[in-house]
């Protein structure tokens, strides 16, 4: 009982995180189911409410999308989301957690040093910052900074590169949830209670968070979700 409100209000956060910041759905959870179902069965359940939660965010934005840009960006990641997801299968729990630790990290400090906002790939880097995100995103299921790191070099405007980024975020999961639910179906069925209170909790934030959220200033909020970042890193290095 104790951990299912962990999980709805662990879920809302997140959910409300990621309608501000374009990722955090994967960041937040995947170490909080990772306590009781272990690393790689929490990367393919959390897969489901960030599907929901991004499908919702998408429909919002729809009408920013760049279409050019997500057909040939989001063919890389879709590619590297199923790499990544066919190189999930065989990981064992630990080097996943280490992954995924290293990875919280690198996010956390670089958005606390200001690196996030500096970092752009161009040309040819940017497809193959594409292709890194959706292995990272099939992998672990946190792809955010990398993806928002390469589509910088496309000169998109503020509400076409958030559109944009989430119909990727939409592609890759396209690509990688038929691998984990080909895998781990039964597993995932098991704890279906859990996704589906993460799933509500992640619509409910992702559609409660814009107007909550926004009375934050934006420096401060940014600062809190790195140091969250930077702490769910250490325990999931620590726990690998």
């Amino acid at each position: 009982m104790i951990f299912a409100l962990i999980i709805a209000v662990g879920s809302i956060l997140a959910g409300a995180i990621a309608s501000i910041a374009g990722f955090g759905i994967g960041s937040v959870l995947t170490p909080l189911f990772a306590v009781r179902v272990g690393t790689q069965l929490a990367v393919a359940t959390v897969s489901i409410p960030h599907l929901f939660a991004t499908a919702l965010r998408f429909w919002r934005l729809r009408a920013h999308v760049n279409r050019r840009v997500l057909v040939s960006f989001g063919i890389t990641s879709a590619v590297g989301g199923l790499a990544g997801a066919l190189l999930h299968t065989y990981s064992s729990n630990r080097s996943l957690a280490i992954v995924f630790g290293v990875l919280l990290l690198f996010v956390g400090v670089s958005e606390l040093t200001g690196l996030a906002r500096r970092m752009r790939f161009g040309g040819p880097v940017a497809w193959i910052a594409g292709a890194i995100s959706g292995v990272f995103g099939g992998l672990v299921g946190n792809q955010g900074g990398i993806r928002s790191a390469a589509l910088l070099g496309f000169d998109l405007d503020r509400q076409a590169f958030v559109a944009t980024a989430t119909a990727i975020g939409l592609v890759v999961d396209g690509a990688r949830m038929p691998v984990y639910f080909a895998t781990q179906m039964a597993a995932i069925a098991r704890v279906w209670p859990l996704v589906l209170i993460a799933t509500v909790g992640t619509l409910a934030g992702t559609i409660l968070g814009v107007r909550t959220l926004r009375r934050i200033p934006e420096t401060v909020f940014r600062r809190v979700v790195a140091i969250l970042l930077l702490l769910l890193g250490t325990y999931m290095l620590l726990r690998g």
